[in-house]
């Protein structure tokens, strides 16, 4: 890879995404389905190259928030069912149609949207007796999306009067399955089970159920059903969990391989007096001679601001401080204990370098944050690199 011209860029490691497919593949057994959620440019990695090596993997299913994303992955030739997690509004259903995606319905007044748009659509392509797919999302106990298990019944006599829709899978989502601490994803379980009983009383036939995000993959074999939803875990990482011990034993179970590295050029280094002030507001002021390197990064490209005097980079295989404010565009580091430090040398922001490693998950440990917040916060101008 040639990153001649590039300040900042991040690099993608397609074989790591492979590896951590794989992974999971052994983890749940062969028998299941993988629906790899790509959403948000899949975790900041770039959604169509990431669904583009995930296919070819063998991956069964994508996860996508909202429609453009879904039309993003077909326009680019992706042909494995796409899942619209958190529904549409009115007007999308169209579409949603065109496109084929796989809407998710989260209030039983949607599928009065849908049937008109399935039924028109049919009618237009003449493909009269055939179904538009849809996903059930069931709220469980997290208050946020989903039909509240009372309705249930409900669905079921509203599904009965949509002679264009097909219920092809129902599931929910789990609200902490990383916290072992308390009993609310079992109790989440229960709810979930009663109202697939339910659905099934009422001759609703469920389709594909699935239910198990990240963590429970990794830790609750219990909820894996016919299909799970990795998404952290594709792009290397687990969660963090309660109590702190079970992430060193999922790690044993499940070994993966971070897959993104965020790398910037030194721009500048300065010979700085002791005594002086670095960067906005005097955030930082140098206790002794020091030799102040300007890193070509800021937080437009996903240096977390909140990193300011408490993270670290990578430079020569070594870990220096970031000092001073970090600001839009650039971010400063002390390179005094690495005299040979030059501009035009890489920082890794995350990644590996040498015998140095920083990932994004240690740094959102030290944050107080979740991987995926700084994973998605990686800026649209840094230029991805794929590589194997």
């Amino acid at each position: 890879m040639n990153f001649n011209g590039h300040a900042v860029w991040a690099e993608v490691d397609l074989g790591a995404l492979e590896h951590n497919l794989r992974a999971v593949r052994r983890h749940i057994g062969r028998k299941r389905n993988v629906l790899a959620i790509v959403k948000a440019d899949a975790y900041g990695h770039g959604a169509v190259a990431v669904a583009k090596v995930l296919a070819r993997a063998g991956v069964d299913c994508f996860g996508v928030t909202c429609t453009a994303e879904g039309a993003e992955l077909r326009e680019a030739g992706i042909r494995q069912p796409i899942l619209v997690l958190t529904g549409f509004w009115p007007g999308e259903e169209r579409r949603i149609l065109r496109y084929h995606l796989t809407p998710t319905i989260t209030q039983v007044e949607q599928l009065r949207y849908l049937e008109r748009a399935a039924a028109l659509h049919s009618a237009r392509n003449g493909h009269n007796g055939t179904r538009a797919g849809f996903h059930l999302k069931v709220d469980t106990g997290m208050n946020r999306l989903g039909v509240a298990p009372e309705e249930v019944e409900g669905f079921a006599r509203a599904l009965a009067d949509c002679r264009h829709l097909r219920l092809e899978g129902t599931f929910t989502h789990f609200a902490s399955s990383e916290v072992f601490t308390n009993d609310q994803t079992e109790q989440q379980e229960a709810v979930f089970s009663g109202v697939l009983a339910r659905l099934r009383a009422a001759r609703v036939a469920t389709g594909s159920v699935h239910l198990a995000n990240s963590a429970a993959i990794a830790s609750r074999p219990s909820t894996w059903a016919d299909m799970v939803r990795p998404g952290a875990l594709l792009y290397g990482y687990h969660q963090f969990y309660d109590p702190p011990a079970r992430k060193a034993e999922v790690e044993t179970k499940l070994r993966l391989r971070p897959a993104l590295s965020l790398r910037a050029r030194i721009i500048s280094v300065k010979e700085v007096p002791a005594g002086r002030a670095v960067g906005y507001n005097a955030g930082f002021v140098t206790q002794r001679p020091s030799r102040i390197a300007v890193i070509a990064a800021g937080y437009a490209e996903g240096v977390a601001r909140v990193l300011t005097n408490r993270g670290c980079v990578i430079i020569q295989g070594r870990l220096v401080p970031l000092v001073g404010t970090i600001s839009m565009d650039l971010a400063m580091a002390d390179v005094t204990e690495i005299p040979a430090a030059r501009m035009g040398d890489v920082a890794t922001i995350f990644g590996s370098d040498g015998p140095a490693a920083l990932y994004a998950c240690d740094i959102a440990q030290r944050l107080g944050t979740v991987t995926a917040e700084l994973l998605c916060a990686v800026g649209k101008r840094v230029p991805r690199f794929y590589h194997r």
